[in-house]
């Protein structure tokens, strides 16, 4: 009877393998963790640092995502203008992927920023379908110019 117990008390404190699949450090995540172009865009986690060394190593793109006026009272130095009006207007052109892909190349990273992270989320899912690796900053303007992104003259 002691053992039964014995058995009974080892099996509460460590659970019952039965149906326990053994972990794996290398195995993928689930299919469901995986972005897919339907996925909504989240704030990248990628440093700034990380973003300048990117951008200064040709290995990615920064884009503006503001409107003319908010681009006219200054940008960033890296920064592409490519305003979230245009991506909604032409979102649903079909000749609109083939304009883009002349000013972003799909084979680099395409940062998205603006005011304040509100506008690059719908601006990141519009390019996220389109085959982009966009990436959202929660960083604002104002923000990446005190990290130390240079102000185009």
């Amino acid at each position: 009877m002691k053992q039964i117990l014995l058995v009974i008390a080892v099996l509460a404190l460590t659970g019952c393998p039965v149906n326990r699949k053994p972990e794996s450090k290398t195995s993928p995540p689930p299919a469901a963790d995986k972005p897919d172009k339907t996925s909504p865009p989240k704030h990248t986690a990628d440093s700034l640092e990380l973003i300048r060394d990117r951008i200064a190593n040709n290995e990615a793109i920064l884009i503006d995502v503001r409107e003319k006026f908010e681009w006219e009272d200054g940008h960033l130095q890296p920064a592409v203008f490519l305003p979230l009006s245009e991506l909604e207007e032409g979102e649903s052109d079909e000749s609109f992927a083939s304009k883009l892909a002349k000013i972003l190349p799909k084979d680099k990273i395409v940062y998205c920023h603006c005011v304040s992270g509100g506008r690059v989320m719908p601006a990141s899912a519009i390019l996220h379908k389109l085959g982009y690796d966009a990436r959202p900053l929660k960083s604002g303007y104002k923000d990446l110019l005190k990290a130390g992104f240079e102000k185009a003259k």
